[in-house]
């Protein structure tokens, strides 16, 4: 993995395509390259590092073309290097492709290849692709170009094992652009008699007008006219074009130095537009027509299994507590990676939720599948219409956050709450929550975007709170209860980020073995606005005390005990105990950039990570 961007149409591509990779930086990756059909041959630049040196390279090599891909790597096998980099030749050098996924027979045939006398260049599985796709090409008994081309990946794609979307170009078929996907996004972009590959439809939205989500198994050929889409998956069921959404294209910073500032400063905007057209005053509910499911339906629900891959899944034990103490169904918590291979006993009453920002993680939406193949009720709660998770799942609700640029994940977290809140608020009143209580949540919902801005405004008490504590290598995080998935969240902000080691607890397991950790140069940071458990937090913070560790407090306002024992305190507006998560993760994500900026990390494109994590 990590970003496809390719182009066919009447305008030189190197411009477009570069434009292109731009657009697909926030992704991550640790290299990237272009290759271009220049009417005799394919030409490929390639470069270990940004893309600015690509763009210093092809300085002094422009490639003149009307049909390229192109791609930024984050790298699974093999090294970040020159030769590692995609774009990558088949064996006569015919054949440029770009992928994304991981081939995981790739040795065995790489090895099947070696004894038929191929060299390779790279440590790559896709260069392997590249050198099968070639081979059979050569053996091909097709007259025509195109169709031995077609008919060698066909083949080809038989016989790999795991997950790819692909985009390829041949010097012998000079005005054709192909594209393949198994489990890994691809999106078809038609313009002004021109036509796009991305695997994101970020990079497609500034170029076209409609777009085409391809499926699992789909295969697709572009000529400067037209394109086909054809299936190898039989259980596809044709294809639909889209117009492109235009909310993918108002990724700006706006003013701000970074993307992640921005979108943590979006939060009011973003929490709004969750629960925005969502809440039925009269009825003192929510509404979420994108479940797909009748009244009746919600009620026979007994059991909920949310399956999630980092701060979605942070999201989703938030979840377990709101919808436990709101609704009263049993909730578990499952990384999507090991609910794919677990055998966990499920009735036909379970419905699994899938939460992911992006709609394309690898593992939740192979959790998703194997749901589905047990005969499981699946929704998805996503923030990218037409995504993978999005067309897999029966039903689902939208974040409607925008998108999202930087890795570390702020505004789609918040979000992600609020619809497990609206979610227990739907299910609670069919269940056991008075009208009363109905219409206090709604209000204390709606109330919540001006808090959210409220508590945005303790940014510079927060930015000193980071340079006292920059010298820190090691933060411990407590929370209990609805807080838990919160201490767990800011945990992994810090580390993503800053580098610096963090670890999420439950403030209850202090004494048993985590207390050894504290000393005068770890922080602790304790989630203990006033709820249930506030006097159990208390009593934490004095053990901590006792023992020579400083505390930041992050608390309610007008809460003048917590600061007789903390070091520090935030004071965030008082709220209902279970809305407060999405109040006590803010000056976590502010924490987390300062700390970064100071240490003069790059908050956007962290080292090693990728935005959407796209393979297992």
């Amino acid at each position: 993995m990590c970003g496809i961007f390719a182009y066919l149409g009447k305008k030189k591509a190197q411009p477009i395509l570069l434009d292109g990779l731009k657009r697909l930086e926030y992704r991550g990756y640790d290299s990237s390259g272009i290759a271009i059909f220049d009417g005799t041959k394919i030409e490929v630049v390639k470069k270990k590092g940004r893309i600015s040196e690509l763009i210093h390279l092809l300085g002094k090599k422009q490639l003149d073309g009307r049909v390229g891909i192109s791609h930024t790597r984050w790298a699974t096998h093999g090294i970040p290097s020159d030769e590692n980099a995609h774009p990558h030749f088949d064996q006569l050098r015919h054949l440029s492709l770009v992928h994304n996924g991981v081939i995981e027979n790739y040795q065995l045939l790489k090895q099947r290849l070696i004894n038929l006398g191929h060299t390779f260049q790279s440590e790559t599985d896709t260069e392997v692709l590249a050198h099968l796709i070639g081979h059979y090409y050569e053996l091909g008994k097709e007259d025509d170009p195109t169709a031995r081309l077609i008919q060698a990946l066909k083949r080809s794609l038989k016989e790999i094992s795991g997950t790819y979307g692909i985009a390829l170009i041949h010097s012998e078929v000079p005005n054709l652009l192909v594209g393949a996907r198994r489990g890994s996004p691809l999106v078809l972009g038609i313009g002004n008699e021109e036509y796009f590959l991305s695997s994101d439809v970020t990079a497609i939205c500034p170029y076209a007008h409609k777009v085409v989500y391809l499926n699992d198994g789909d295969l697709v050929t572009i000529s400067s006219e037209t394109f086909d889409i054809q299936s190898l998956n039989k259980t596809n069921n044709g294809f639909e074009i889209r117009d492109v959404d235009q909310t993918e294209m108002s990724a700006s910073l706006k003013g701000f130095p970074h993307y992640m500032l921005k979108e943590i400063y979006d939060q009011p905007e973003t929490i709004r537009n969750a629960f925005r057209g969502r809440l039925i005053q009269e009825e003192a509910t929510a509404k979420l027509g994108g479940l797909n499911m009748s009244p009746q339906e919600l009620l026979r629900i007994e059991r909920i299994q949310v399956i999630g891959c980092g701060s979605a899944r942070h999201a989703g034990i938030v979840g377990e507590y709101l919808i436990e103490s709101l609704a009263h169904i049993p909730v578990e918590v499952e990384f999507s990676s090991e609910f794919r291979y677990k055998n966990s006993p499920m009735d036909r009453h379970t419905v699994v939720i899938a939460v992911s920002q992006s709609g394309e993680t690898a593992d939740t939406l192979a959790a998703v599948k194997e749901a589905k193949r047990k005969g499981l009720k699946v929704l998805g709660i996503c923030n990218r219409v037409g995504s993978s998770i999005a067309r897999e799942t029966e039903g689902g609700v939208f974040m409607h956050a925008g998108p999202e640029i930087a890795v570390a994940a702020t505004k789609s977290f918040t979000s992600q709450v609020l619809i497990f809140t609206l979610l227990a608020l739907l299910l609670g009143r069919l269940r056991f929550l008075s009208a009363r209580e109905g219409h206090e949540i709604v209000e204390a919902i709606e109330a919540l975007p001006d808090q959210v801005a409220e508590v945005i405004k303790l940014d510079p008490q927060v930015r000193e709170l980071a340079k006292k504590y920059a010298h820190s290598k090691r933060f411990l995080l407590f929370g209990r209860q609805f807080q838990y998935g919160v201490a767990l969240e800011g945990a992994l902000k810090i580390k993503e980020v800053s580098y610096c080691s963090a670890e999420g607890n439950p403030s209850a397991e202090l004494k048993h073995g985590i207390i050894a950790l504290i000393d005068q140069f770890t922080p602790s940071i304790f989630l203990c606005p006033k709820d249930g458990v506030y006097d159990k937090n208390i009593s934490n913070m004095e053990e901590i005390k006792a023992r020579g560790g400083p505390i930041i407090a992050i608390a309610t306002e007008k809460d003048d005990l917590v600061s007789k024992v903390a070091d520090e305190v935030l004071y965030i507006p008082n709220a209902q105990e279970y809305l407060c998560p999405i109040l006590t993760v803010i000056p976590l994500q502010l924490f987390a950039y300062h700390l970064a900026i100071i240490l003069g990390k790059d908050v956007d494109k962290p080292r090693n990570l990728a935005k959407s994590v796209t393979v297992e």
